[in-house]
């Protein structure tokens, strides 16, 4: 069965107000669908990434520099096709943004696999768990927000039927940080999960102050503590500081990126992003790695494919998504058939492939093609 033609749909959608972190802003809902077909009529359903102001590139480079040296090929030469579009890295001055669309066509790639065989990509993958509890992604810095607000944002996500939050600091003070935090664990209650996120947001000796201050409060983990340029070094460091298990991978775009964080014990668990790091294939591989070391594997954000994934591998955490209605649209809407949400747990999908049907008439509004 062999690929046909490639489709790749860039979609843009406008957000009601900056939902950033410490370190970035986020205006718009950005994602890409990828529906490549085969000679037999399979047609794949996939979309990838999220906060990309660069949806139109990542398109291109599918169309122009992926497709011909797919078209032709059977969609089970999988680690083939992955090996002959990664060499075009080598020779990138952008190898992020080349990475975002090999993991474009090798989750379509994964998609028409499970379909051609009738089973799930979790399935394909070795299939661990039916449920998976879900968390969500929250605390963003909002002008004028205030510490009863945070509370209220936490119930919201408890009524959502979420297990926890990915709460946001590194933004401000470890002091004012560890403030925000502690309203979070107030108002959300001892059985809900509370993890953090800085985003790179603080030197070592100030992710090492918040994570002290903070230690009382039962967080899962602390999750990029550390300014990007000796982040790992830093990273460590924390580490070996606090009892919180320290988080990292999603800023990595490469499973030998995963790999240099396990080996420098800089991380107890990490959140590798397929859409970010080549795919389903290359996400597999950071898995097992961190397998082998006794680190857990986690995804970051896209519970769309992220479901699967972590349903495969027993050393794997939680799924993420973004439970306010205004911060994802697609989770909310363009997503059809997502599964239910109930006392914190997700069904997974259980459809060929990754079992996606999206709302057409929404893509139609907002692809920017």
């Amino acid at each position: 069965m062999r690929v046909q033609s490639i489709e790749a749909i860039p979609i843009e959608i406008p957000l009601t107000k900056n939902f950033g972190g410490s370190t970035y802003a986020v205006f718009k809902r950005c994602t890409i669908i990828t529906r490549m077909r085969t000679e037999a009529g399979l047609v794949s359903e996939i979309y990838n990434g999220d906060n990309r102001e660069h949806g139109r590139e990542i398109a291109r480079l599918i169309l122009e520099e992926l497709a011909p040296r797919i078209k032709g090929m059977s969609i089970f030469e999988g680690e083939r096709i992955w090996e002959d579009v990664f060499a075009l890295t080598h020779a990138s001055r952008d190898r992020k943004t080349l990475l975002e669309a090999i993991a474009c066509v090798d989750c379509a790639l994964w998609d028409l696999v499970g379909k051609a065989l009738g089973k799930s990509v979790c399935d394909l993958l070795g299939n661990a768990r039916r449920r998976l509890p879900i968390i969500s992604i929250g605390g963003y810095y909002t002008e004028g927000k205030t510490l009863a607000d945070i509370g209220r944002e936490m119930d919201g996500y408890r009524r959502a039927g979420m297990a926890g939050c990915k709460f946001k600091v590194g933004g401000l003070t470890p002091e004012q940080d560890a403030e925000r935090v502690e309203a979070a664990r107030t108002a959300a209650g001892s059985d809900f999960l509370l993890a953090v996120d800085a985003n790179r947001g603080w030197s070592a000796e100030d992710a090492v102050r918040f994570a002290r201050l903070v230690e009382p409060l039962d967080i899962r983990w602390f999750e990029e503590p550390c300014h990007w340029y000796d982040d790992v070094a830093m990273m460590a460091r924390v580490r070996q500081a606090t009892r919180i298990p320290i988080t990292a991978g999603q800023s990595e775009i490469t499973s030998h990126g995963v790999r240099r964080l396990v080996e420098a014990g800089a991380v107890d668990l990490v959140n590798f992003d397929a859409s970010e790091g080549g795919g389903v294939t290359e996400w597999r591989r950071a898995a097992l790695l961190c397998g082998v070391a006794g680190v857990q594997i986690a995804h970051h954000e896209e519970p769309q494919i992220a479901q699967h994934l972590i349903a495969a591998v027993p050393h794997s955490t939680y799924v993420e998504c973004f439970a306010d209605p205004e911060r994802d649209p697609v989770w909310q809407a363009m997503w059809a058939n997502r599964p239910v949400i109930k006392d914190g747990m997700m069904e997974v999908a259980q459809g060929p492939g990754f079992g996606l049907i999206l709302d057409e008439g929404l893509v139609r509004r907002y692809r920017v093609d």
